[in-house]
């Protein structure tokens, strides 16, 4: 009799146990996707204002159009990697579409008459903003998916999880230079032409852009 006792209550032990621990995975698993959507509506609202802001730039320094191509191009890549939802593609790919916007930056701080344009202001503005949302929603996450994979590694989850369909997920790499917002500095500079290229009146948005937050 105390031997089929003893034999209940660890079953009873083993099985609440087990169900508080996949409990908490659950719950890891959860907030880790939730933060990683944070990072996807930011991503996304950043790839919307990017067109706009080349377009605005083109208008005063349509000679650079290496510089144009590029950013485009790493916009096509970031946004064909967050396709496949994989931190570990998606992070090389925005990091490689800041470096193309600091190009396109450096340019647009050889027209310093672009400080006069609201719609470029408006974008600086925004995509700095979504930047540091980004960041933060970035911090947010990898701490959640360290939490998440450790659980996942440690006794007795690690039993049972990838029978359960746990998986352990990859971190936003990036480093803090690599996730620095581009910024605009439209101070007097060495390098800047005494005239800029007389390019008539502000450039258009494309129809229906609109310089409001975009929609994601």
């Amino acid at each position: 009799m105390v031997v089929i006792i003893v034999v209940v209550v660890v079953v009873v032990v083993l099985l609440g146990g087990g169900v508080l621990a996949y409990n908490g995975l659950v719950r890891r698993r959860n907030r880790t996707q939730e933060a990683w959507s944070e990072i996807d509506v930011e991503l996304k609202r950043r790839h919307d204002l990017i067109p706009n802001l080349v377009e605005t730039v083109k208008g005063y320094a349509s000679h650079e159009s290496g510089t144009f191509e590029a950013v485009t191009a790493a916009r096509a890549g970031a946004v064909s990697a967050g396709a496949t939802g994989d931190p570990s593609k998606i992070g090389p790919a925005e990091n490689m579409l800041t470096q193309t916007l600091r190009s396109l930056f450096a340019v647009a701080e050889n027209y310093p008459q672009l400080r006069a344009v609201e719609s470029f202001l408006q974008l600086q503005e925004q995509l700095t903003a979504t930047e540091d949302k980004i960041e933060y929603a970035r911090r947010f996450y990898n701490t959640s998916a360290r939490d998440y994979n450790i659980a996942l590694q440690t006794f007795p989850r690690n039993l049972f999880a990838g029978a359960f369909g746990f998986h352990a997920v990859a971190f936003f790499a990036g480093t803090e230079a690599d996730r620095e917002v581009p910024q605009v500095s439209f101070g007097p500079s060495p390098s800047a032409p005494t005239t800029a290229p007389s390019a008539g009146p502000p450039p258009a948005a494309p129809p229906g852009s609109g310089f409001g937050p975009p929609q994601a």
